[in-house]
């Protein structure tokens, strides 16, 4: 017997509509920021022995988070400036992570945001 979840009525649901859109794209930016966090190791102490490693997926989600904050940044408003210097943060990151850093400017989102140094 399988159940069926419930579906979820309260004060605490919302409806997509009802969704500012700069808050759709504050929360997809901190999902890419989190996803590249993991994948660079920033969530253990030492980067380079987590499990989590991944610096072929980290590229992929820091472009992404690249172009969306290039596209969006005239509707971010007061969230642009933190918005951005977290994927600046997150670009230097893989930078040091990366056994053979790319050229200034070829490094992940940097068609995007330009040279990350």
């Amino acid at each position: 017997m399988t159940s069926t979840p419930e579906p979820v009525d309260g004060p605490d649901v919302r409806e997509l509509a009802d969704v500012p859109a700069v808050e759709v794209i504050s929360r997809a930016a901190v999902m890419l920021m989190s996803s590249a966090a993991e994948k660079l190791g920033l969530s253990e102490a030492d980067p380079s022995s987590s499990p989590y490693l991944d610096l072929d997926e980290a590229r992929r989600v820091i472009t992404a988070l690249a172009g969306l904050v290039t596209a969006s940044v005239e509707y971010l408003g007061p969230h642009a400036g933190p918005i951005r210097e977290g994927l600046q943060a997150l670009q230097k990151a893989f930078r040091e992570n990366s056994a053979y850093p790319d050229e200034p400017g070829k490094g992940p989102g940097e068609k995007y945001t330009g040279p990350v140094y």
